[in-house]
């Protein structure tokens, strides 16, 4: 066992975290105020990634450094937490042990469990071989590569775009999704003008790239108004971005999708923001695991018939005042993580936890330049356009870790706002370069077959 079992001075707890996202590190820094108590935050990575910004890395609005950030270094002014970058395979939550892919074992007096989440495919076939998920800094920086690799493609040779080239398939018409399609849209149409100005890609045809957002419901931003939904969808489709409502993705092949209602379309690039599940490790602690493979936990985030061990973030189902539980948003696993600090504090003092009570700051999503919509505070006060496309740069910033990360993504954001340029468009992943051309079957026309191009096909809006 390693350092979990050194010796500790009298009255020393120790708290073994695992996850050093939102949760696992707001957890930390709150316990790290506290003398009598050892932190270890064990994570993979030895850095926390800022997910609601990933699609800005793969557009190229935002660079990687933008929005990942050191642990020790964030975590430098609490000498008391211990960084260990080590990927957790498995629990023993009874001694509350968790073991790493190298062997080494960790114990602890109390159990963080905030390892965070993962795409959920729905057992579609083909989509994790052929799918970009969006849900690391991993997945946004391979994504980038392989849009700008469809560029290349398609500008050095114009006869791809009929085999998909500039196709684009987004699944999924959540945040990630619509704020994605938002971006695809601004970037087509920066494009464009850039072609025209013959500043970039000159023998690009930009104006056959085709954006498709993809939905098993009827509307985009499920959880947002009616009318924030149809300003959305409407944004959205004045930047080109074809919406299908009631489809689901049957099957994702070599080089194309193919729709639950028979529509194939020609694409070697399919965006996966279909949805959510608890990181692997749910799969192997030992415990009945509830929605998404998350563990249910109780009001004040321990795990039912367990002593000293909690659940946060995107890794449990937190009951809010509905009973219902919460969504996985930044916010809730920020203020989770601090609400079970206090509780371990709690009970290393012998007081009684309390319920953990969450405040509903409201939910927000960007739609492009200018246009976003925001639902602020637990009543709703509803924004739309450019108020609403400010306060989401407003908010995102203040959520970033360091004072550098916020003064480098607002200077990001000025550049690309007034200097319409994209920063960080560097294709540093060449292997998104090798495509087999050639579908594992003979495609049909890309939609036509319906009505038109991938992109121009009719909705059943």
């Amino acid at each position: 066992m390693n350092n979990s079992t050194e010796q500790k001075p009298n009255g020393v707890k120790h708290v073994v975290i695992v996850g050093g996202g939102f949760a696992g590190l707001n957890c930390a820094r709150q316990l790290a105020a506290h003398p009598n108590l050892r932190i270890t935050l064990l994570d993979k990575n030895n850095y926390q990634q800022f997910q609601p910004l990933l699609y800005q890395v793969a557009t190229a609005i935002l660079s990687p450094s933008n929005i990942a950030f050191n642990l020790r270094g964030t975590l430098k002014g609490h000498p008391s937490v211990d960084v260990k970058v080590a990927e957790v395979v498995s629990v023993d939550p009874n001694t509350r042990t968790v073991q790493t892919a190298t062997g080494q074992q960790y114990q602890g007096d109390f159990l963080v469990l905030a390892a965070g989440s993962q795409a959920n495919f729905f057992g579609t076939a083909g989509a994790v071989e052929n799918s970009y998920p969006l849900y690391s800094l991993r997945d946004a920086e391979r994504l980038r590569s392989r849009i700008l690799a469809m560029l290349e493609c398609a500008d050095r040779d114009p006869s791809l775009i009929a085999k998909g080239a500039l196709n684009f398939v987004i699944v999924g018409c959540g945040p990630t999704g619509t704020e994605m399609a938002g971006a695809f849209g601004d970037m087509m149409q920066a494009w464009l003008k850039r072609k025209a100005n013959k500043k970039e890609f000159e023998d690009l045809a930009a104006n056959r790239a085709q954006v498709l957002l993809v939905d098993a419901g009827n509307a985009v931003l499920s959880a947002f108004s009616p009318k924030a939904q149809k300003y959305a969808a409407k944004m959205l489709k004045e930047r080109g971005v074809e919406i299908r409502f009631g489809t689901k993705v049957k099957q994702i092949g070599n080089g194309h999708v193919e729709l639950s209602d028979g529509v194939r379309i020609p694409t070697h690039t399919v965006i996966w923001a279909g949805g959510l599940k608890a990181a692997s490790l749910s799969n192997n602690i030992g415990i009945k695991t509830g929605h998404g493979g998350r563990i249910d936990v109780e009001a004040d985030l321990t795990v039912p018939g367990l002593t000293g061990v909690y659940a946060l973030g995107d890794f449990a189902n937190i009951a809010g005042k509905d009973g219902k539980p919460l969504p996985q948003l930044a916010s809730v696993a920020e203020q989770s993580g601090k609400w079970c600090a206090r509780n371990i504090v709690a009970d290393t003092e012998g007081k009684p936890r309390d319920s953990f009570r969450y405040f509903d700051k409201g939910i927000m999503a960007m739609i492009g330049r200018n246009s976003g919509v925001a639902e602020v505070g637990e009543h709703r006060h509803e924004l739309q356009g450019a108020v609403a496309f400010a306060a989401w740069i407003g908010v995102h910033a203040a959520l970033l870790t360091s004072m550098r990360s916020k003064v480098e993504a607002f200077v990001e954001w000025a550049w690309d706002y007034f200097g319409k340029s994209r920063g960080d468009a560097i294709l540093d992943q060449p292997q998104e370069m090798q495509i087999d051309w050639n579908d594992d079957s003979d495609p049909a026309p890309p939609a036509a077959a319906a009505s038109g191009p991938a992109g121009k096909a009719s909705s059943s809006t």
